[in-house]
């Protein structure tokens, strides 16, 4: 039992001293430090750019809507049955042009009777005043008395008095019968046939077609209590430049001005209403569209302007990476920041003529190397440093957007 135990024991041992050996002589081995040393991170490949210093407009981008300038939606002012619907759905028409006609028959006979009774009553008038004469000149030779002058003359004003009344009711006749044309009050596009003949309306009842006036137009947008001072600044000046236009990109822009702001803000949603008019001269806005507003309340001197997708947001606020010697980058955290048209303008955290990062910030870490990948085309941000002042693009923030002619657009590699 004893050398059985002995046996396993040395048994054992011996295992032990042949691991040990086969592990000396691996680590002895001439490439081992080399697999098991931790191999370099290599450098991440990355976008940058430089911030400038420019001159940058304060703007104010919100929402707004179309609004025809003039709207209106036409009614028949007698009963009538519909005889004509002459205009075509979408038709742009002018001040006077016919719209829709109404039997005019029952008008027409009203009118004639209208004048008929009134030839009557011309005729007694005429017979009245004669008499006046004649009873005139008889009491003057005493053939008739006062009295009897006095009733003729009484006769012949009642009958002036019936004839202006039927001057009047054939007046009404024929307003009444004009009213059986409904024309366009003033020049725009007429929308959809309401009504088609045969028809039946009623006066002030039925609505026959709605005309809207589109040139000039209104755009409404709502501007946030906070910003109404320096609105009222700026309006203070003379009406307020308004660049409008429609969502999506290479959206074509329209100049406008604002000129009405309402007076109250709205307690529901912490926003006054104001409306600026667009001339709209080829009719390429509508009343009801959505659309951008850009107003311009200001100029923000010397500011430091990145392209807005350098700007990444984490726990703790907006930051960028910052290309350090080395070629290594530094994170820094950033405060009051505004962004327009692809353009981040910086209030704290950064100078200008710093490098950042503009794309390749997932891989980042700070002191992280990098390599500045070749420029393939000019980023979208970099185009939008050329054409901030010249076509805005809307975005939820106010913020400043680059003038013609200032400084050149933020060099940047392509993605």
């Amino acid at each position: 039992m004893k050398t059985t135990k002995a046996l396993r024991v040395g048994t054992a041992t011996a295992a032990v001293v042949a691991v040990a050996a086969v592990g000396v002589w691996v680590s002895q081995r001439p490439d081992a430090a080399k697999s098991t040393a931790a191999k370099p991170m290599p450098p991440v490949p990355v976008t940058v750019a430089t911030a400038q210093i420019r001159d940058m407009p304060r703007r104010l981008e919100v929402v707004g809507r179309g609004e025809a300038f003039e709207t209106v939606s036409l009614r028949a002012r007698v009963d009538g049955q519909v005889l004509a619907v002459p205009f075509t759905e979408g038709q742009t028409v002018k001040t006077g042009d016919l719209l829709v006609r109404l039997d005019p028959a029952d008008y027409q006979a009203r009118l004639a009777q209208a004048e008929a009774a009134q030839a009557r009553d011309q005729a007694q008038l005429a017979k009245a005043e004669a008499d006046v004469e004649r009873y005139v000149a008889l009491k003057a030779k005493g053939f008739v008395s006062e009295e009897k002058v006095a009733e003729v003359r009484s006769t012949a004003q009642a009958m002036a008095a019936t004839v202006r009344a039927d001057r009047a009711a054939a007046e009404l006749a024929r307003l009444q019968l004009a009213y059986t044309e409904i024309r366009a009050p003033f020049g725009g596009v007429v929308g959809a046939k309401l009504v088609f003949p045969g028809a039946g309306v009623k006066t002030n009842d039925t609505v026959l077609a709605v005309v809207n006036r589109v040139k000039p137009l209104y755009v409404s947008f709502a501007v946030p209590e906070s910003q109404l001072l320096r609105v009222k600044d700026a309006l203070a000046h003379g009406p307020l430049a308004v660049d409008i236009s429609l969502p999506g990109p290479n959206a074509p822009h329209f100049a406008g001005q604002a000129r009405f702001i309402d007076n109250a803000v709205d307690n529901t949603t912490g926003t006054v209403q104001m409306k600026a008019t667009v001339s709209n001269d080829e009719s390429r806005l509508m009343p009801g569209q959505f659309v951008n507003v850009s107003l311009v309340l200001g100029t923000e001197k010397n500011a430091v302007v990145i392209p807005s997708e350098a700007v990444q947001q984490g726990p703790n606020g907006a930051y960028v990476f910052v290309v350090g010697p080395n070629d290594t980058v530094e994170l820094r955290k950033l405060a009051g920041i505004t962004t327009q048209a692809g353009l981040a303008v910086i209030g704290q955290g950064l100078q200008g003529n710093e490098t950042v990062v503009t794309d390749g910030q997932l891989r980042l870490t700070p002191g992280a190397r990098i390599q500045v990948k070749p420029a393939a085309k000019p980023t979208n941000a970099a185009n939008g440093m050329e054409a901030a002042e010249a076509a805005p693009v809307a975005t939820p923030a106010v913020a400043g957007g680059g003038a013609k002619g200032e400084a050149p657009a933020v060099p940047a590699t392509g993605r």
